[in-house]
């Protein structure tokens, strides 16, 4: 006994992914030409004993000292049997728990010397209760394992006195990983042991009753189908003794039926009849039939021949859309020439319209009037923020939960063909990893291509030529050029004071009193009260907010009829305040007096006109030009190419040319937080320049608008119905336009045309004639006081 007790050389048996606990029988198949080596040494040398120690990591084939744990179990070969020249089966009996010393490589195999590691004995009330805890897993784990063994087992179990026995002996019972093993066999004390093995057992036992749940799940569940599979079949059998057809072919007969009223192409028949076969051989349970039958039910009920007859009623079609919109003449006039070429040849493709405008000037609404007015179907998609083209074009069927895309849909529930389809916001598309929905437009929007686009869902051609469709945007500066190139642009420009007045009094009116309960008797709206309404509790090119401030009144009317009045409400300007609240805008005043420096400009915006005061200054000593007011590049140039117009003619204006060279010019453009930008700042710039150059004041009742060349050409600019109806709203009855926008004055209200007095010009001597009076007078004061 004494030799177990000392430091002793034995050969090593290293172990994958198992460990050998003291005292107990572990049968091993040995392939390893260094381990059969340490088998025999200690078959020949040793007196068949042998270090058994786990790898840390079991792919290593050939492991070193540094591969192998630090503690192994000393153990005795108790039968050996020789399989084959490379393998044979051992087992072996652990008896101690040991540590190893040194590990050396002995001829072809690994030797350790090694010394015993008994475990320490500690006496606690906790080790009492860990004990006892461990016994009642023990059991419950037994009975999880082996119902039928459970008894004997628990016997071997009881008759375990040693508390370490039973931990290693359910440690190899439940083959925990070797990490969990290797732990329990290094110990350092039985408290520790106790401790780790309730741990590891208590977790597999959850793992056991997880496993057992889910096994009883699973026949439960087979069962349940079983089950249904036996009544199915019973079912079928009762339905074929009655003479019925069973729900299956019931199902399958409706399908043929619909694709055959459905009156397909021929393309789509054929498709249709070979998914139908795929239908009919396919179980209600598989998970295709779900997708078969959505597909089927897709094609048989989009309108492949089915169409609206258009109603070519031009007169009526004329009142239609002067019923249901104010102005709009351009519009109007393209829906109705496409229906006089409708008129000449049926067959005509529809053509894609784009309406664009700032916001609440009716877009959306006037498609709506043009499908009433063609007695057509009307479908809107909206475009607002779409990023995934999967969107419009579908989503493959191989995807789970694929569907078609939203033009299919919107068609589909069109009922018909020819429909008139609006696609709002497409200046608002997205695009990211999922694709560009504008290129997928390309195809939707070209009457060349759409005649045979294809769903990715459908997966069919499905003629889209004879839709009607019609888009809307707010700007196109958005929207790719090749999309816009395919679609004919409708600009819908802001309303005038006049037309959002007789908008108010014809249709928003009426409409918010009916949505309040009242009736035009008892809330009455004064021209006057509405004049003061538009102009100074809504600024906009639409409507939008006018008629947000007259359903606000007329629900506080309504508010004042329920408490119990019964005089009528006059919606003056003084009631309109107290209802209200304080006016929202204080309406641009004409500065009666400009000083020296200071030149009124006309603005376009997104929602309309605006004037624009440009102001400039002289900096004595200073150098440059310095432009402020948050100013693009493009009106910044503008700027310095009136500075520099100027200084190359300053003796044509009789300006002093040192003053370019020793004095520096500020230029501001007030409302500073709102950026500016567009060359139609031009002339208004250079006027400017040239009072302040000169000390002679433009014109206050004069505005102007105009691109300015580094030659002194005016070039002409856009927007000019919005620039002068701002112009009217701000008292200015004046105004400078570039001669090549004359033309443009058409689009212009005729009593504003008639209101206003127009100067047109194409040189900035014409401009500075028009707007700095003074400026001419004193040059020809010197001219005479010269030739004199």
């Amino acid at each position: 006994m004494s030799d177990y007790h000392s430091v002793k050389v034995l050969p090593v048996l290293p172990l994958k992914n198992v460990v050998l606990f003291p005292k107990l029988v572990l049968p091993l198949t040995v392939g390893r030409d260094s381990s059969r080596a340490a088998i025999e040494a200690a078959l020949t040398q040793h007196d068949k004993e042998i270090v058994l120690v786990a790898q840390r990591d079991a792919s290593v084939e050939t492991p070193l000292a540094t591969d192998l744990y630090t503690i192994g179990t000393r153990a005795s070969i108790r039968k050996v049997l020789r399989t084959s020249p490379t393998t044979m089966d051992i087992i072996v009996l652990g008896e101690e728990r040991v540590v190893l010393l040194k590990v050396e490589q002995s001829n072809s195999y690994l030797s350790a010397r090694i010394s015993p590691h008994p475990i320490s004995e500690e006496s606690a009330s906790e080790e009492e209760a860990l004990q006892t805890a461990l016994y009642d897993l023990a059991s419950k784990a037994v009975e999880k394992v082996n119902p039928q063994a459970a008894e004997q087992i628990g016997q071997l179990m009881s008759s375990t006195e040693d508390p370490m026995q039973l931990i290693w002996l359910l440690a190899t019972a439940f083959s925990l990983d070797l990490d969990k093993a290797q732990s329990l066999l290094e110990a350092p004390t039985k408290l520790e042991a106790l401790r780790l093995a309730v741990r590891h057992i208590s977790h597999e036992i959850q793992v056991l009753e997880m496993r057992q749940k889910i096994v009883n799940e699973a026949q439960t569940e087979m069962s349940k189908e079983q089950r249904e599979y036996v009544l199915r079949r019973q079912l079928k059998a009762i339905q074929q003794e009655l003479g019925e057809g069973d729900s299956e072919t019931a199902e399958v007969d409706e399908l043929r039926e619909k694709l055959r009223k459905a009156d397909l192409p021929e393309e789509a028949r054929k498709e249709s009849d070979r998914e139908l076969k795929r239908f009919e051989r396919t179980p209600a349970q598989a998970p295709d039939h779900h997708i078969l039958r959505t597909y089927l039910e897709l094609v048989s009920e989009l309108p492949w021949k089915v169409a609206t007859g258009d109603q070519l009623d031009i007169a009526r079609a004329r009142q239609i859309l002067d019923e249901d919109h104010f102005g709009l003449k351009d519009v109007k006039e393209r829906i109705l020439e496409h229906l006089g070429v409708l008129h000449r040849n049926p067959s005509a493709k529809a053509p894609i319209l784009c309406f664009v405008g700032p916001p609440g000037v009716g877009k959306t609404s006037l498609g709506q009037s043009i499908a009433r007015s063609l007695g057509r179907n009307f479908e809107r998609m909206s475009l607002g923020g779409l990023h995934d083209e999967a969107e419009l074009r579908g989503h493959r069927r191989t995807y789970i939960g694929a569907m078609p895309g939203r033009l299919i849909q919107a068609i589909r529930r069109a009922g018909a063909n020819n429909p008139v389809l609006m696609l709002d916001e497409v200046d608002k598309l997205g695009r990211d990893f999922r694709g560009d929905p504008a290129a997928a437009l390309l195809e939707i929007l070209d009457p060349e291509q759409n005649s045979k686009f294809r769903d990715n869902y459908l997966d069919l051609a499905f003629d889209l030529s004879k839709v009607m469709f019609i888009t809307t945007a707010n700007s196109l500066d958005t929207i790719p050029q090749p999309l816009l190139d395919r679609m004919e642009v409708l600009r819908l420009v802001g309303y005038s004071e006049e037309e959002k007045l007789a908008i108010a009094n014809k249709y928003l009116i009426p409409r918010q009193l009916k949505e309040a309960g009242l009736t035009a008797e008892q809330c009455v709206f004064v021209q006057e009260g509405l004049r003061h309404l538009i102009a100074r509790y809504t600024r906009e090119a639409g409507l939008r907010n006018l008629e947000r401030s007259i359903a606000s009144l007329a629900r506080k009317a309504a508010l004042k009829f329920s408490e119990g009045r019964t005089e009528p409400v006059e919606m003056s300007p003084d009631t309109i305040a107290d209802l209200l609240g304080p006016e929202i805008y204080q309406p641009e005043e004409v500065r009666k007096d400009l000083p020296a420096g200071v030149a009124t400009g006309l603005a376009w915006t997104p929602t309309g006109g605006d004037v624009l005061f440009i102001e400039g200054t002289l900096l004595p000593s200073g150098k440059g030009l310095t432009l402020t007011g948050q100013l693009g590049d493009v009106m910044q140039e503008s700027a310095k190419a009136a500075q520099s117009y100027l200084w190359s003619h300053a003796g044509d204006f009789g300006i002093d040319p040192h003053l370019f060279s020793d004095a520096g010019v500020h230029i501001h453009v007030p409302s500073g937080a709102i950026p500016k930008d567009g060359p139609s700042a031009g002339i208004t710039t250079a006027v400017a320049l040239a009072s302040l150059y000169t000390k002679k004041p433009a014109r206050s009742d004069t505005a102007m608008t105009g691109e300015i060349t580094l030659s002194g050409r005016v070039l002409p600019i856009g927007g000019v119905k919005e620039k002068v109806l701002a112009a009217r709203r701000a008292g200015i009855h004046r105004v400078v336009l570039p001669k090549a926008n004359q033309k443009d004055l058409r689009d212009l209200p005729e009593n504003v045309r008639k209101e206003m007095e127009f100067r047109f010009v194409d040189r900035i001597e014409d401009v500075f004639k028009e707007t700095i009076p003074h400026l001419f007078d004193a040059l020809a004061t010197v001219e005479r006081h010269t030739n004199n």
